[in-house]
């Protein structure tokens, strides 16, 4: 082998789409994908924030660009005039990153019946619908050295047990886990691959109430094994290794990006007794 290690992540000419890539995670991952040459397409339901993400990120004098536009993941109508946008803008997809997803927090005996059904229809059923909607333009461009990738955005909180009041959004992202797998399991042999990146905590709209200031970083800090919440070269970097040459035999794996919180376990007080 001969390669650079550069190599591994180049991604000059690809085409990646980032769904809720305005912000928070999507956001550092569309970085990422940016700064390894991509043309990155970031839509979430707020084409404004879209496009200001996308001149943030052409400001940044990247090797790749970004283009920032509207789509809704979480209508059906939504999905079908998104994949008509993506089929618009280019004949083929290198890259799928389902990202938009949302949360809903309530006490157990108090969670509302209709919170439950609005963060599947997003997190599980849009996910799924657009993956199957963008699979023209997926196996378009795979080939059989260089496939096709599709990373979902899963959850530490579907690993673990601990619903924490958001047991909507913890047991979607362990459907999404799941689903992970099946979909690696049929699209692996038509040359795409499937894999999912299960986050902890990471700066985001959705974390802003816990870690959106000091106090709060400190104090979840501590309930992370590695001593800190996630940086944005966290996900830039998994979503450069999964997507670029180094990646490319990875298919169906769900990989932990939580500083050790998905292994982490309560001390065995039998033990310390002893």
């Amino acid at each position: 082998m001969s390669l650079k290690p550069s190599d591994l992540n180049d991604l000059t000419g690809k085409v990646a789409l980032v769904t809720g890539g305005a912000t928070g995670i999507g956001r550092m991952a569309a970085e990422g994908l940016v700064a390894a040459g991509a043309r990155v397409l970031i839509a979430s339901r707020k084409g404004e924030a879209c496009e200001a993400a996308a001149e943030e990120l052409n400001a940044l004098d990247l090797p790749g660009s970004a283009e920032g536009f509207a789509g809704d993941v979480g209508r059906e109508a939504g999905i079908a005039a998104l994949a008509k946008a993506m089929a618009a803008r280019t004949g083929q997809l290198h890259i799928l990153m389902n990202n938009a997803g949302r949360t809903w927090g309530a006490p157990l005996g108090e969670f509302p019946y209709d919170a439950w059904g609005k963060v599947l229809d997003l997190n599980v059923t849009g996910m799924f619908q657009l993956t199957q909607a963008l699979l023209p333009l997926l196996e378009a461009a795979a080939t059989p050295d260089d496939p096709a990738r599709v990373v979902n955005v899963g959850s530490v909180m579907g690993e673990i047990p601990k619903g924490q009041g958001a047991y909507s959004y913890a047991t979607s992202k362990a459907a999404v886990h799941h689903m992970t797998r099946i979909l690696a399991n049929e699209l692996t042999p038509r040359g795409i691959t499937v894999n999912a990146i299960a986050p902890g905590p990471f700066m985001s709209k959705m974390m802003a109430f816990a870690i959106g200031h000091e106090e709060g970083r400190r104090k979840t800090a501590a309930t992370v094994p590695a001593g800190r919440v996630g940086r944005e070269e966290d996900v830039a970097g998994v979503l450069q290794f999964l997507c670029g040459r180094g990646g490319s035999y990875v298919s169906g794996a769900v990989i932990p990006l939580s500083g050790g919180m998905q292994v982490a376990t309560a001390q065995a007080a039998f033990l310390e007794d002893a």
